[in-house]
Parts: C-alpha cells; structure tokens; sequence
C-alpha cells in the first residue's frame, strides 16, 4: 500500500489542523492505521491509531481528547483531526499501516508498521 500524507501548516497556539492521508494499491480496510509525529531531536512517537472498519481507536495520552482519527474507507483515506493545538504538538506527522496481526490490533512501536507516508509539517506557534 502506497500512502500519502497532507494538510500541515502552521497555525497558532489552540488553533486547528486536519491532515488527511490517502492511501493506493492493495485493499485498505486490510490495514489498521496509524499516526506517528517526530520533533526534531526526538524519537518518532505514536499518536493514534484506528481499526480496519474504524470502530476502535487509540490515542496517546498527550493527545488524547484533542485529536481525533477517522477513516473513510470509501475513500481510502485515514484523517487525523487536530484541536486545541500546543506547540509542542510541533513535529513532522507521518501516517502509517500495518496489517494488526499481532496479539493487539493497535501497535504503539513505529517498527510494527511497515508502510509509511512521506510526513507532513505542523508548526504550532506560541
């Protein structure tokens, strides 16, 4: 699966962003996919994940209440709303898939996820 990710930018302090990631080749709804964000100087970390069908969904505690995923399976893509931005929400956003056959659907370890989009900005300002 071939996986393109877009909607960053910049946007000030409590503001919002949507980033879509669209996804081409092999069926999507045999992926789980996930969202991860690396800061410059930072490890790549996990911010959220959403099932094959989007019925369960993990979040990051740092996210958690502030960003929502979705995916429209219809349209092969998965988004990830974003509200009440930090600037430590700063980062490069990359989407990514993998196939969740593992003892848990979700996987919180950027490894587990073979397919990864190119990454998009979020520059929050304070």
């Amino acid at each position: 699966v071939q996986l393109q990710a877009f909607g960053g930018g910049l946007v000030q302090a409590g503001g919002s962003l949507r980033l879509s990631c669209a996804a081409s080749g092999r069926t999507f709804t045999s992926y789980v996919m996930g969202w991860f964000r690396q800061a410059p100087g930072k490890e790549r970390e996990f911010v959220a994940a959403i099932s094959w069908g989007g019925g369960a969904t993990y979040y990051s505690d740092s996210v958690k209440g502030r960003f929502t995923i979705s995916r429209d399976n219809a349209k092969n893509t998965v988004y990830l709303q974003m509200n009440s931005l930090k600037p430590e929400d700063t980062a490069v956003y990359y989407c990514a898939a993998h196939s969740g056959s593992g003892s848990s659907w979700y996987s919180l370890y950027h490894g587990d996820y073979p397919y990864w989009g190119q990454g998009t900005q979020v520059t929050v300002s304070s």
